[in-house]
């Protein structure tokens, strides 16, 4: 009978296996390595955080209604300032993460040209708003040939300072009620106006090309998207219709599919013709608005809601907590000269957006509702945020400048909306209120 082998010695051999390895007969092994779990990845932490702000700041708006009504994108800026590199470090910005700013930005611009009701600002408001916002640049450059060194840099400055927030201001009014009212058409008109002519402006006088082509190109793109709108709304497009109202609650989504290639042809269109991409992004919102003017009228009230939903839901706000997060705040406070640029940027929106503006006041505005349209234009951010981008990135103007820019922009929409409403209700329960009967 065969003697049984002597039993493996195990624990000689456990820590041989552990540095070199281990032999069992014929049979060997190499021991395996063990990998190193990463620590968290910027990107990840940034991604959770950037989303966990998306919640809180609707959150944090309803808490204060009761008290004071904030804009939501106010909330959204805050935060990530907060949480961003200027204060407690949590949230960095990543590419990955600009790149969906970049996104939710041509988004809110999409958005502007699709809610544009052009049948009610035509006439006189958008004739009046266009006068009204060439009085506006000339005084913005103007202002800005006194505060910048050079001539690139008052551009920079006047283009900032004579837009309008379309974007952010057409939902306030939404919520409310006032979207249709008279007082809401001359804001729709002045928005249009105020996001359209900055982007013209930064087309022409920042796209690396001399005036004389940069002109050129411009044109071509306006003509090519003049005609696809004008193909568009001579079309009548029951092949697009039927087949967004046969997908319209499954998982083809062809409405949202077609959206977001409408989008990008045009956006990708601007940028390979050097224009600002916002352009391409507005141009994208009116193309697909006549495009869809058609449909059935419940059909286009759900396609509204989807784009609400991916625009406000999930890109938009990435946008907002992403320029709170790229706030330089320590370069706005680095001096006190430069943090008092903040409130003069501030009144400068007032006098020199605002107060031009009121050309397109209707007949026989009341004192408040002129008051209300003066602050209503002043409103601007997106284009502040995107103009001072190009003058910092191109060293035309210095980061002081450019936060104060934006400081003045966050603090406008956190303001002027608000008391713009407040404004027009104060006149709306004026001239409701009964006369007093004379005794």
């Amino acid at each position: 009978m065969p003697e049984a082998p002597a039993a493996f010695p195990l624990e000689s051999c456990y820590g041989a296996a552990a540095d070199h390895g281990c032999s069992f007969g014929i049979l060997s092994f190499e021991p395996a390595e063990v990998p190193e779990v990463p620590p968290m990845q910027p990107l990840s932490t940034s991604l959770v955080l950037i989303a966990l702000l998306a919640v809180a700041a609707p959150l944090a708006a309803r808490f204060l209604d009761r008290v004071l009504k904030v804009p939501v994108v106010v909330f959204e800026i805050i935060l990530g300032m907060v949480l961003g590199p200027s204060l407690l470090g949590w949230i960095q910005s990543t590419q990955f993460t600009d790149t969906l700013a970049d996104f939710g930005l041509a988004m809110l611009f999409f958005v502007a040209g699709n809610e544009i009701d052009f049948a009610a600002i035509q006439g006189r408001p958008a004739k009046r708003a266009g006068a009204g916002w060439l009085i506006s640049l000339a005084a913005g450059i103007g202002a800005g040939l006194v505060l910048a060194p050079g001539p690139e840099a008052a551009v920079i400055i006047g283009v900032a300072l004579c837009s309008t927030a379309l974007g952010t201001l057409l939902p306030i009014l939404r919520d409310a009620g006032e979207s249709k009212s008279p007082i809401g058409i001359t804001v729709a008109a002045l928005g249009a106006v105020g996001e359209f002519g900055p982007l013209v402006a930064v087309s022409l006088f920042f796209s690396g090309r001399e005036l004389g082509p940069a002109t050129a190109v411009l044109l071509g793109f306006v003509l090519l998207t003049g005609l696809a709108i004008f193909l568009a709304s001579r079309a009548r497009h029951s092949l697009l219709h039927s087949q967004v109202t046969r997908t319209l609650h499954t998982s083809g989504q062809f409405a949202v599919r077609s959206i977001m290639f409408i989008l990008s042809v045009l956006v990708v269109l601007s940028m390979v013709l050097g224009l600002d991409m916002l352009l391409g992004a507005f141009a994208a919102g009116v193309l697909w608005k006549v495009a869809i003017a058609r449909a059935p009228e419940q059909d286009r009230h759900v396609i509204e809601m989807k784009i609400d939903a991916i625009a406000f839901g999930f890109l938009v706000p990435i946008f907002f907590i992403d320029t709170g997060i790229d706030f330089e705040l320590n370069a706005l406070t680095s001096s006190p000269a430069t943090l008092a640029l903040v409130p003069l940027f501030l009144v400068l929106l007032l006098v020199i957006r605002g107060l031009p503006s009121l050309l397109a006041a209707p007949p026989k505005s009341t004192p408040g509702d002129k008051r209300a349209i003066v602050l209503f234009a002043a409103t601007g951010l997106p284009i502040i945020v995107a103009v001072t981008g190009i003058g910092r990135d191109e060293g035309l103007i210095t980061s002081g400048i450019a936060s104060a820019l934006v400081g003045a922009g966050m603090l406008s929409v956190l303001l002027f909306p608000l008391l713009a409403l407040r404004q027009h209700r104060r006149s709306a329960a004026g001239t409701k209120r009964p006369p007093v009967p004379s005794r």
